[in-house]
């Protein structure tokens, strides 16, 4: 099965693309390689959750934080899909996961979990992929994740 089709059978629906929070373009597609801008997770263009990761009271737990990576990743399949079909995409090459970190939380390649095994179960092989976790003080309108993505593309 092809990724359109991986998306039906997963139950999932690509997103419109991300209106940009700021100056920049979703995509910049360079020879046979497109980049995405930072994905936040979205959803009817809202943060359905916001804070950092962590355990304890006011912390987003890291479950949810998973599942909100995932949906930051059907975000960035969307991109990828408007800037060139997701029939053109050979592989994902590097994904690089940002966590908002509470401190002592050392789970992030854990939540990043969500965005990758959402690459593969979409792309199959080709979705497997180099990855950084990293975790950072804050992201952009408090959102607890955010990822970019570089795939190849015929």
């Amino acid at each position: 099965m092809g990724a359109r089709e991986n998306l039906a059978a997963l139950g999932l629906q690509l997103p419109p693309v991300a209106a940009p929070v700021a100056s920049y373009v979703p995509t910049v597609r360079t020879g046979s390689l497109v980049f995405t801008s930072g994905q936040l997770p979205f959803v009817g263009g809202a943060l359905p959750v916001t804070g950092l990761v962590g355990e304890g009271d006011g912390l987003v737990d890291p479950a949810t934080a998973k599942e909100q990576a995932r949906t930051a990743a059907l975000n960035a399949i969307a991109a990828l899909d408007a800037e060139v079909g997701l029939d053109a995409v050979v592989r994902i090459v590097k994904l690089v996961v940002f966590v908002a970190s509470a401190d002592g939380f050392t789970g992030q390649p854990a939540v990043a979990n969500g965005a990758s095994d959402l690459f593969s179960e979409v792309f199959g092989e080709a979705g497997r992929h180099a990855r950084s976790a990293v975790g950072v003080a804050q992201l952009p309108l408090a959102a607890p994740v955010e990822l970019e993505v570089v795939a190849e593309v015929a």
